[in-house]
């Protein structure tokens, strides 16, 4: 015969990994997000024009000029008259030339959306949890070449932006805002940033430089004009990749007649699923909100993929990176 107290301490081991299990599907876990250091290897390299073997992985960025302002010096015969240094001529008499560098480690720009409804899943994990995920391989695998690794991660009531910097330090620091966005539920003192990806996409395009890699994952339920403008903008100059990360629930609802009480936490609704017209009607919502921004990535040669909360986002991952 066993024990009450054998059995409870059977079982507590029990509780504490479901409750575990429980919360790596709500939250993002610093511990599976180093964990995918590895499986970041074998995602795709994005160095698709390499002219020289250096430290980085390539001479110039795919975009820009893919160089940077080092000195100015004054002019010597056979210097380009474009790369002229007016400022320094105008102050000292004497014309001055500018000599520009060549980068050797391209900027990363990861932008990870964990706005309120990134809170959310019905099977897999919150879109939230997909979120910070692709964002560490993505981090993972450009620190492994040599990369800068920068961005924003951003939330409903605060934002904090990285600037690109090597080594694991820089991913290990932005697996820390990642780990810090995604808890649940999310109580800060900061004040509210109401439509966080526009403000966030509106903030990367001053911050990111010509020439530099950009990954946007968010559900891009607060896309406006004015944010699919500056993401326009931001493809003018480097090369972007937009992750549209969902749940199955919202693209198409169950068809079982079933009824229940869904809530915000201010306010509650009864919903009746199985209803023909509200079923076709909230079916189209999510169709004209992903082709939509779908057509934006068209227009402007994005990369672009969609990642559902139960997909493996290395796959997915590896799938647009491989094109």
């Amino acid at each position: 015969m066993v024990s009450t107290a054998a059995a409870a301490s059977s079982s507590a081991p029990d509780r504490t990994a479901g409750e575990q299990a429980v919360r790596q599907r709500i939250e993002p876990q610093a511990k599976d997000l180093m964990a995918l250091a590895r499986p970041a290897a074998l995602l795709p390299s994005w160095a698709r024009s390499i002219r020289a073997n250096q430290a980085g992985g390539y001479l110039s960025a795919l975009k820009g000029r893919g160089m940077e302002y080092d000195e100015s010096r004054p002019y010597q015969a056979g210097d380009d008259f474009r790369t002229l240094d007016w400022r320094v001529t105008a102050r000292t008499g004497k014309p001055h030339t500018k000599v520009f560098r060549e980068e050797r480690e391209r900027p990363v720009y990861i932008c990870s959306d964990f706005s309120p409804s990134m809170f959310f899943a019905t099977r897999g994990v919150f879109k939230s949890v997909q979120a910070a995920r692709a964002a560490a391989l993505i981090a993972w695998k450009a620190q492994q070449s040599g990369d800068r690794v920068g961005g924003l991660v951003f939330s409903a009531n605060t934002h904090h932006e990285l600037p690109p910097e090597g080594g694991k330090p820089a991913v290990i620091r932005l697996v820390k805002k990642l780990v810090e966005a995604g808890e649940f539920p999310a109580t800060r003192a900061e004040p509210p940033w109401p439509n966080s990806l526009p403000k966030a996409v509106a903030r990367l395009k001053r911050m990111a430089k010509p020439g530099s890699l950009i990954f946007i994952l968010s559900d891009f339920r607060d896309a406006d004009e004015a944010c699919e403008s500056d993401i326009a903008h931001l493809a003018r100059h480097n090369d972007v990749t937009m992750v549209f990360v969902f749940d199955p629930f919202e693209a198409a609802l169950p068809d079982n007649h079933a009824s229940g009480r869904v809530t915000d936490g201010a306010g509650e609704l009864q919903i009746t699923l199985g209803v023909d017209r509200s079923s076709r009607e909230y079916a189209a919502n999510f169709t004209a909100r992903h082709e939509r921004i779908a057509q934006l990535c068209r227009d402007y040669r994005i990369l672009f993929t969609k990642l559902a909360t139960t997909d493996e986002p290395l796959g997915v991952l590896q799938r647009v990176l491989g094109r």
